[in-house]
């Protein structure tokens, strides 16, 4: 082992090196630039500072990064990012790693701490804003967000059918590759609690009434019911486990998730069947309703960040496929009866109740209920003046209230409604064309709408 490169835990496909700049061995301490998996276990990014750090006997420091001027920074999502903070920094309060949370820092103070740094260390999620630039010291970015390595997938894969299909081949030789589950238990750290930073903008861990951090995302996973998911999906408006904040913020990791799920049914990789063909279930061979989670929290998830790694414009209307371009272009021009605002339609102020309690869901809470997002979605299509126009105030709304705006499964979500990931539909209809169309009257027939309608019908969660 080398001071430039020491042996790894990890896979290859997990890291990146962003700056290829030989480690500093007067460097003062191993900088972990923490931006997307914010959590002490399960990380492979923490693994691997912890890897330098050991190495080459150096301090860890770890940073942990609130960017307040992104143009999609809110309060509530703040506080939620805060709130993960907060149990961190009590946490490594009285250890041998200093932690600091910290907004957006000056080039002044980047230049110093990538002086200083003999080597860093950042999450790689490519889809949320830039991670500063860091000169004289090597850089790595650490693919921690999924089951399956990003850059394991050499092309865009174009449905779910295609990508399950894909990972029923390869995703199992991945699995054996886990996160260390307490990484900070491991002694042999040389001791942060002398060192001084650079003036940095460190922010307040005030509490909140948000409900972040990784206590609320054990919770949140403890009290749900996955035998039970199947069947509550396929009747209620609100079955859902309510991962997917904590999934984006890093407050819990897919990895923990997965192999806590399966140790519970007995599983071992070896159960798993071969390729099954892109078939939602009976890979596994686990219970139905765990094969639906799976399917969620793998397949869909991971389509995203496939998508969102390798196309730069996964957020613009140029990124969906030819059909669908074409067909939503065919009838851009056809009669929308009624047509809303973006501010009417931020308002819940449309003529249809099912629709208006989806969107003050969203506004009170920053989630709306499976199936009824996808209604959502459709809706806003057919109602806005033009595709793009719709696309438009899809995004604004998501990434202004949605706890989970600007992830990838976020935005496959956004435009499933114009056709990404999906097929043409008959019968053609005016200003959906070819796409998949949804009625606010046959998700009535389909879900158990009485109990949401009522709970959401004064703008008033209970």
């Amino acid at each position: 082992m080398s001071a430039s490169q020491p042996r790894s835990s990890l896979p290859d496909h997990r890291i990146r090196v962003v700056d290829e700049n030989s480690t500093t061995p007067s460097g003062d301490f191993v900088l972990y630039w923490m931006s997307s998996a914010r959590r002490l276990e399960h990380n492979f990014a923490l693994d691997r500072a912890l890897e330098w750090a050991r190495e080459l006997s150096k301090p860890l420091v770890i940073l942990e990064s609130l960017p307040t001027a992104w143009k999609w920074s809110t309060e509530r999502r703040s506080a939620f990012v805060i709130d993960g903070m907060r149990e961190k920094a009590e946490r490594l309060a009285a250890g041998p790693i200093l932690y600091r949370a910290v907004g957006e820092p000056s080039k002044a103070a980047i230049a110093k701490l990538g002086q200083r740094a003999a080597v860093i260390v950042t999450d790689d999620a490519p889809w949320l804003p830039a991670v500063p630039e860091f000169r004289k010291s090597r850089v790595e970015s650490i693919d921690s967000n999924g089951l399956f390595p990003m850059r394991a997938a050499e092309k865009v894969h174009p449905t779910a059918h295609s990508f399950r299909r894909f990972l029923q081949r390869e995703l199992l030789g991945h699995l054996a590759h886990r996160p260390r589950v307490r990484p900070l238990a491991a002694r042999g750290l040389p001791s942060a609690s002398k060192l001084e930073l650079p003036a940095l903008p460190e922010l307040e861990l005030e509490r909140s009434p948000t409900s972040g951090g990784r206590t609320k995302a054990r919770a949140s996973w403890r009290a749900f019911d996955v035998d039970e998911y199947l069947e509550a999906r396929r009747s209620s408006a609100e079955a859902t486990s309510g991962l997917s904040p904590y999934l984006h913020h890093g407050h819990i990791s897919a990895h923990e998730v997965f192999w806590d799920l399966m140790d519970s049914q007995g599983w071992e990789i070896e159960d798993a069947g071969p390729g099954h063909g892109g078939h939602r279930e009976g890979w596994w061979h686990v219970n139905p309703g765990v094969e639906a989670f799976l399917d969620q929290l793998i397949t869909w998830r991971e389509l995203g960040i496939n998508m969102a790694w390798q196309r730069s414009d996964f957020d613009r209307y140029e990124s969906l496929p030819p059909w669908a371009r074409k067909t939503l272009e065919e009838h851009e021009n056809d009669l929308r009866e009624p047509c809303y605002s973006l501010e009417e339609f931020e308002n819940a102020a449309t003529h249809d109740e099912l629709w208006n309690s989806a969107q003050r869901q969203l506004v009170l809470e920053g989630r709306i209920h499976n199936a009824l997002r996808m209604l959502w979605g459709k809706k806003i299509l057919h109602w806005s003046s033009s595709p793009r126009e719709a696309l438009r105030i899809l995004i604004e709304l998501n990434n202004r209230y949605a706890l989970d705006a600007c992830d990838p499964n976020s935005y496959s979500g956004i435009f499933w409604t114009l056709g990404r990931y999906d097929r043409a539909w008959g019968p053609e209809r005016p200003v959906f064309g070819k796409i998949r169309y949804m009625s606010s009257e046959s998700m009535g027939r389909k879900l158990r709408v009485k109990p949401y309608l009522e709970r959401y019908a004064s703008g008033k969660a209970s």
